[in-house]
């Protein structure tokens, strides 16, 4: 019996790297799997249509159930189309995990529009396009589990990445919508914060000086095989962080108690009760407060 035997999967840049290892494990637990993947470089440009169908390959040779889908995921036709090529071929849609990026990392102030619109049409509306279909069919048909791809870029911050922060913080807030919404209809969100080691990422600085920093991965997709199955339980709106150094933690906004005026009051008492506003920032845990 396996973790996910009866279930339908849907995952979106899944002809390599994160995606692919997810797709893999995840047929191995049982589930049907739908591959999306347009293929090209990580930059957004081209298309290689053979990426999720060798993806599918490799999984059918193991006796598991996938099916490719090409469809570019920034555009509602293409999100329909991945949810349409699930109900076609394998019936129902339990699981959904939002994976499919790109990058194009450069300073602030050296960005032009086109490299900040289409990171964002990519990942941030790339998942709102996916998930619209997924989660009415959810909605409807019992519930299901979501997963959504942020990143400590979007969460903490990252040099050179405002464009893919940006849009990596906004899934986070959807995810954290999505979680209050579909509370009531048992569908379950997830937001993932991955730290691995792709084609996506393999020349980025941070992992060239520390090998260390990002897992591989297989390393990742245990987690996402947690959230999804039964082994997760009820929990919902909650954000997992996977990564080299720190490995698997939740991670989650902090708040302070506060100082509540009694009356009216002015800027200078923010000083005056500055260690009931702020975070000390000597503290550890406080530093890293997301």
């Amino acid at each position: 019996m396996g973790l996910l035997d009866g279930k339908v999967a849907i995952i979106t840049g899944a002809g390599g790297g994160l995606g692919e290892a997810y797709a893999k494990l995840f047929a191995r637990e049982g589930a049907a799997v739908v591959v999306n993947d347009l293929g090209g470089p990580r930059d957004g440009s081209g298309s290689d249509k053979g990426m999720a169908q060798k993806v599918v390959e490799a999984i059918k040779a193991e006796g598991g159930r996938a099916y490719a889908n090409t469809s570019d995921i920034s555009t509602m036709a293409g999100g329909q189309s991945v949810f349409d090529d699930a109900i076609k071929q394998f019936g129902r849609a339990d699981i959904l995990v939002n994976n499919a990026g790109i990058l194009l990392d450069v300073t602030f102030a050296k960005m032009t529009e086109g490299q900040w619109d289409k990171v964002m049409k990519v990942h941030l509306k790339g998942t709102f396009c996916v998930t619209m279909p997924v989660f009415k069919w959810m909605r409807d048909n019992g519930g299901g589990v979501i997963v959504n791809t942020s990143s400590t870029s979007g969460l903490i911050g990252n040099f050179g990445q405002s464009n893919y922060g940006s849009a990596k913080g906004g899934i986070w807030g959807l995810s954290n919508v999505l979680a209050i919404e579909g509370r009531k209809y048992n569908i379950r969100l997830w937001t993932l914060a991955p730290g691995a080691l792709t084609r996506m990422t393999a020349d980025l600085p941070r992992y060239k000086e520390n090998p260390g920093a990002a897992m591989g991965p297989d390393e990742i997709a245990p987690a996402v095989l947690y959230m999804v199955s039964s082994l997760s339980g009820e929990q919902t709106g909650k954000t997992l962080g996977v990564s080299g150094p720190r490995g698997v933690r939740e991670m989650k906004m902090l708040e302070m108690e506060g100082w509540k005026p009694g009356g009216p009051w002015k800027a200078q008492d923010i000083v005056t009760h500055a260690k009931e506003i702020f975070f000390d920032e000597g503290d550890k845990m406080a530093a890293r407060r997301f």
